[in-house]
């Protein structure tokens, strides 16, 4: 994800998803990704492996953001 998808910003995003998702769903997302962005951008191919990992994650209930604590 990092070398092929990484456009500077997406390095939690992946952890994240790395971390919650199994690993045969990773391993389709980007099969998936890599045949939907041939010939794309960095910036376009990061946008593409975010929308399949956020669809893998909505079936299966998560949410792929990092909550900050808000500050009392």
């Amino acid at each position: 994800m990092l070398s092929n998808f990484n456009e500077g910003r997406s390095k939690s995003y992946y952890c994240i998803a790395v971390t919650v998702m199994k690993i045969e769903e990773l391993r389709q997302a980007l099969i998936r990704a890599k045949e939907n962005s041939h010939g794309f951008d960095i910036k376009s191919k990061s946008k593409v492996l975010h929308s399949i990992l956020d669809e893998i994650a909505r079936q299966e209930g998560c949410y792929l953001r990092l909550r900050k604590k808000s500050e009392l």
